[in-house]
């Protein structure tokens, strides 16, 4: 029996591998896809219309049906408490990183995301969400984790510095005809706003994540608060249309590329990827999908330079390198904490271990995460 139960364990532990690698296939898939919907001439504010639209068409039915027992009833408070959870984590989330790659990469815009973990950490802390003991070695690693964060985003928007790799001419020209012919539009890249709007991208998704602990308490029904989000995001992003995007033409889907691009980023990137990134998270918990966060980055890295021709920067990769230095901090600093914290569990007796399970709660952000 030995040897099965082995084989069982083994063949459990390789499917939660591929699947996050999947997950982080899907992901750095949509870096590249949105900076091709951009490319191609979609709209800023059409693109994510049509990404949540798709998303709350594939989520609200299985919300509806699955969760028709433990979804509790609405209140104005909670309905109130979802649009602020949309506003921050659709509307705010999804427009800073649509602006932020009109400006960067894909490359930077996936290394700019590693240093979330951090910032939430830090927003969580202000707001006594998290407890930080700098007197022990996880908690100093959660702190020197954030600062190498902080730090490292703060060097990518300052620092461009030289190319990392000289390509050839031809391909570069290539490439910058390509996406002027297009973008019909004088050239997007623009190194210090993209940055700027990436990290305000990041903010928003940290601050969508510490916002949502309490959300999630109130309204435990994590595919229906989901669904209500996408719902009142997409009522947001409707009204800023109204204002900003008044051309019928933008609303037109010309080229089956703008199908398509459109469609990963409804199915793929706000369907699938919330569904399988649920799973690995009750498979394997949300440090271990988190410690392969940097890998999507890798591909993205990987796929932008080989498909759209970008290129790496010093100041780039060593922002990078300082963010996932920190994101691999806090993570170790959170592992740390959490298995003293079940040693003292097993110490302490039932009581003090149901006590600790209530100020647990407060790490439920951590089992749903938004697509940016």
């Amino acid at each position: 029996m030995e040897p099965s139960r082995s084989g069982v364990c083994v063949s459990e532990k390789v499917k939660l591998l591929i699947a996050v690698l999947v997950l982080q296939m899907c992901f750095a898939g949509f870096h590249i896809v949105s900076r091709v919907a951009l490319n191609i001439g979609i709209s800023k504010v059409v693109y994510p219309v049509y990404r949540n639209l798709i998303a709350l068409v594939l989520l609200a039915p299985f919300a509806y049906f699955y969760e028709k027992k433990e979804r509790p009833p609405l209140t104005f408070s909670i309905l109130v408490q979802f649009f602020f959870l949309a506003l921050i984590g659709i509307t705010a989330n999804q427009g800073f990183y649509i602006l932020g790659l009109y400006y960067a990469t894909p490359t930077f815009a996936s290394a700019m995301q590693n240093s979330v973990p951090a910032i939430t950490f830090l927003m969580a802390s202000t707001l006594r969400l998290e407890k930080v003991n700098i007197a022990r070695r996880h908690g100093l690693a959660k702190v020197i984790g954030t600062l190498a964060s902080v730090g490292g985003a703060t060097v990518t928007t300052l620092y461009k510095g030289p190319p990392l790799f000289h390509q050839h001419a031809s391909i570069v020209n290539d490439s910058l005809l390509y996406e002027d012919m297009l973008s019909g539009s004088p050239k997007m890249l623009n190194w210090t706003w993209g940055c700027i709007y990436l990290l305000a991208h990041c903010l928003s998704w940290a601050g969508w994540m510490v916002f949502q602990a309490p959300v999630v308490r109130n309204y435990p029904a994590k595919l229906s608060l989901t669904s209500f989000t996408c719902f009142f995001g997409l009522i947001q992003f409707m009204v800023i249309a109204a204002f900003f995007e008044r051309d019928p033409n933008k609303w037109k889907i010309k080229s089956g590329e703008e199908i398509f691009t459109i469609l990963y980023a409804g199915i793929v990137s706000s369907g699938i990827v919330i569904s399988l990134q649920t799973w690995c998270i009750q498979k394997g918990g949300p440090v271990y999908v988190a410690i392969f966060q940097p890998v999507q980055t890798v591909l993205v890295a990987i796929m932008a330079f080989a498909i759209l021709h970008d290129q790496l920067y010093l100041g780039g990769l060593l922002g990078a390198v300082l963010i996932m230095m920190g994101l691999y901090s806090v993570i170790w600093g959170k592992t740390e904490e959490q298995r003293i914290v079940a040693s003292q569990e097993e110490r302490e007796g039932p009581l003090t271990k149901h006590l600790l399970n209530d100020d647990s709660k407060n790490e439920e952000y951590n089992t749903v995460s938004d697509i940016p």
